[in-house]
């Protein structure tokens, strides 16, 4: 990818679980915070928006979502009069996916500016049941009891067990029997998987929008509700609701915007995406692929990195995708974390939001607001969590979004590098 493409504003809303908003006001405060973030004046140029959802049939809009959302937001001003809509939808990775939508229109040339907005509400007060409903529809529900065997079988052949039960979310029983296997193979401990939850909690504690923002003990996560082994609650992603918005142009675009603009752009190196397959738990993932192909576009490797913003459905995903990602060697990851090499004054910063275990995690919005954090990170805005600001700032930045499940990977992931202002 020629670095020529850049991302100028940011915005988010506190994530949290909102019963008394609609998505439309959701979206309308992230894509405002964004268009302030940028310094753009108003939103008439704003006419692509790659749009993402998973769960707004649950609200009564089953199709044509982001029109919905973004017809009133143009009558507001804060898009074009008439905005060219495109929906998107990848389980969790439903964010990052719009980000590499916008980012693929402005490389065709077609547009100069793009925007990624995501709005998601998972706690569906109305009936509770489609919480669980929502997230199962991350698998193949036309293979389900397929599936199921697939995940006994393969419990059976590593020793552990897979006993899902129909009052929680079955994407905790595939990632605790990953956990499992991997603990196994690798002497990794529950203490190690409750110091990477106890890390990023603090880091959500000095998050103003973050869902948790109270700092956890090792010993409080593991003395926090049992959800399965070895997850406690405060070791798994809440239930959250949330908007974020990204604003992209390329650099014909950036130049005829104001010095002041032009400053504060960060640069999208890459952004790679890569789909699953069902197969044993040990056989590769998507995120060693799209990492790798995102760092050959760019030129650098993992040792390159200053900081990662990474999808911690459960603390225990942080070490997977920080081996998977290259940063540590595979069975390193939970002692080089435990260390203290992912806190923010660290070696290497790892989910400076609180992740999404503490940030909050709404589908559609998590994988734009990872950017948003970079954003802030890189340019040395991010307050009290800035990393490790007596090396200086971070130059290079990583996010890391999967979404859905085939086996034991992500149905897709995106990985995207990002670099500091130039």
């Amino acid at each position: 990818m020629n670095h020529n493409i850049y991302l100028i504003g940011a915005g988010m809303t506190h994530f949290k679980r909102w019963p008394k908003r609609d998505h439309i006001d959701l979206a309308r405060e992230a894509l405002t915070e964004a268009i302030q973030d940028s310094g753009l004046t108003e939103g008439a140029q704003l006419s692509r928006v790659w749009f993402g959802n998973c769960g707004m049939h649950y609200w009564g809009q089953s199709n044509i979502r982001g029109q919905a959302i973004c017809a009133p937001l143009a009558a507001e001003g804060l898009l074009s009069e008439s905005p060219e809509v495109i929906n998107v939808e990848g389980g969790c990775a439903t964010g990052s996916l719009a980000v590499y939508g916008a980012i693929g229109d402005l490389l065709s040339g077609r547009v100069d500016t793009a925007v990624a907005l995501g709005v998601e509400k998972t706690f569906i007060a109305h009936n509770p049941a489609q919480i669980l409903e929502l997230f199962a529809s991350g698998m193949d529900r036309w293979r389900a009891e397929e599936d199921l065997d697939f995940y006994r079988a393969e419990a059976q052949r590593v020793g552990a067990s897979f006993e899902p039960s129909a009052d929680r979310i079955i994407l905790l029983d595939i990632s605790a029997l990953h956990a499992q296997a991997h603990m196994s193979r690798y002497g990794v401990t529950e203490n190690q998987i409750a110091a990477i939850a106890s890390k990023s909690h603090a880091h959500g504690a000095l998050n103003p929008k973050a869902q948790y923002q109270r700092a956890m003990t090792i010993e409080d996560i593991l003395d926090d509700h049992a959800v399965l082994k070895p997850f406690t609650r405060s070791m798994c992603a809440p239930i959250s609701d949330g908007a974020a918005a990204g604003i992209f142009v390329n650099e014909t675009r950036l130049k005829t915007l104001p010095t002041e603009i032009q400053a504060r752009a960060l640069p999208i190196l890459a952004c790679e995406v890569a789909g699953g397959r069902v197969g044993p738990w040990d056989q590769g993932s998507p995120t060693q692929r799209a990492a790798e192909r995102a760092y050959k576009r760019a030129g650098v490797t993992a040792n390159d990195l200053d900081i990662l913003e990474l999808h911690d459905a459960t603390a225990y995903a942080e070490i997977l995708h920080l081996e998977e990602l290259g940063v540590c060697l595979n069975g390193e990851a939970a002692r080089w974390s435990a260390e203290g090499h992912s806190r923010l004054d660290g070696e290497l910063p790892v989910n400076t939001s609180g992740g999404l275990i503490s940030k909050g995690h709404p589908l559609g919005a998590s994988g734009i607001a990872m950017l948003g954090e970079l954003a802030s990170q890189l340019r040395g805005e991010a307050g009290a969590r800035q990393a490790s600001p007596q090396r200086g700032l971070p130059r290079l930045a990583l996010a890391h979004n999967g979404g859905g499940l085939l086996g034991f990977q992500e149905a897709s992931t995106v990985v995207t590098l990002i670099a500091a202002p130039h």
